[in-house]
């Protein structure tokens, strides 16, 4: 996840609807990708390799639409909090989670990104306001993430650990986007520009964690290899420019809707292409998550104004 992308523009060449399909599918299957990833690096590894591919991406970018990076020690101060709460912190926290629960689980997990916002906004920013539909919504959403981790039979098995750094890594998410929105909005500079800094930041905690807490690799098996690659070059760097075209196409309410799909995508790739097990608390407990976070996001339509 990155900084949010600036007011639409149009002209773009790819449908924002084939762009929608494809960003739910590599985001599903980003979860699958971390697994795979993870059977040959440690955690930190697959995190530092898809920084860095993502990066690469998305400077390439910058550079054929010949923008630059955003000036002011104070943007790049922001920034890189922004890379750590919603790049650095997250996706190491996906990474290690994913040694011990199923990929399908972490993307459910992923799904509550939008509960954890509300709560966080209702708190943070004096715009948003409770109300008892946006209530209702987090108390079902809720119930559904203790429906998906089987609250009354202790996780349905699955590593308590893991499944609360997969939490955590959503949380991390929704911290980052109340700091992004606090902060970094109206700076002047494009998405991409933003984004390529954030992005290049995360990059380089990475780079100066991950020697600290591993050894170099003994091998590099050509699956996980792969992997790492396509989490970086397709997940990271080419999800964010699909992301920028739709919400130049069709607004940022549209965008966000991929939300709900990623745990769809990644519940099947994890049944059908890693064999994961399923019971039925977590497509079930999904549900609620996301028809929570719906109602959740939700906002009163404004009331028609009155006849003199």
């Amino acid at each position: 996840m990155t900084v949010s992308p600036p007011a639409p523009r149009r002209g773009r060449a790819l449908d924002w609807r084939i762009a929608f399909a494809a960003l739910s599918l590599i985001w599903g299957f980003s979860f699958l990708l971390i697994k795979v990833g993870g059977e040959g690096f440690a955690p930190l590894q697959v995190t530092l390799g898809r920084l860095a591919l993502g990066t690469a991406v998305l400077v390439a970018a910058l550079v054929l639409r010949r923008e630059r990076f955003p000036r002011g020690l104070r943007t790049w101060g922001h920034l890189a909090v922004a890379a750590f709460l919603l790049n650095s912190l997250p996706f190491s926290l996906f990474a290690y989670a994913e040694e011990t629960i199923p990929s399908m689980l972490a993307g459910i997990c992923n799904s509550t990104t939008p509960l954890f916002s509300m709560v966080l906004s209702l708190v943070a920013l004096s715009e948003d306001r409770p109300t008892r539909r946006r209530a209702a919504g987090l108390g079902l959403g809720f119930a559904g993430v203790l429906t998906v981790l089987g609250a009354w039979q202790g996780f349905s098995g699955h590593d308590a650990a893991g499944t609360v750094m997969a939490l955590a890594a959503s949380l991390s998410y929704a911290v980052g986007w109340i700091y992004v929105r606090r902060f970094l909005s109206g700076t002047g500079h494009s998405s991409l520009s933003m984004s390529s800094a954030q992005l290049t930041l995360g990059t380089l905690q990475l780079a100066l964690v991950t020697p600290l807490f591993t050894s170099m690799p003994d091998s590099f098996p050509l699956l996980p290899v792969l992997a790492v690659v396509a989490l970086g070059a397709l997940g990271t760097g080419l999800a964010f420019l699909l992301q920028y075209g739709i919400v130049a196409e069709a607004g940022p309410t549209v965008a966000t809707m991929v939300t709900y799909l990623i745990p769809v995508v990644a519940t099947a790739a994890g049944v059908l292409l890693l064999g994961e097990p399923l019971g039925w608390n977590e497509p079930v407990g999904a549900v609620i998550v996301l028809i929570g976070a719906a109602l959740a996001q939700s906002r009163p339509r404004p009331a028609p104004p009155k006849s003199s």
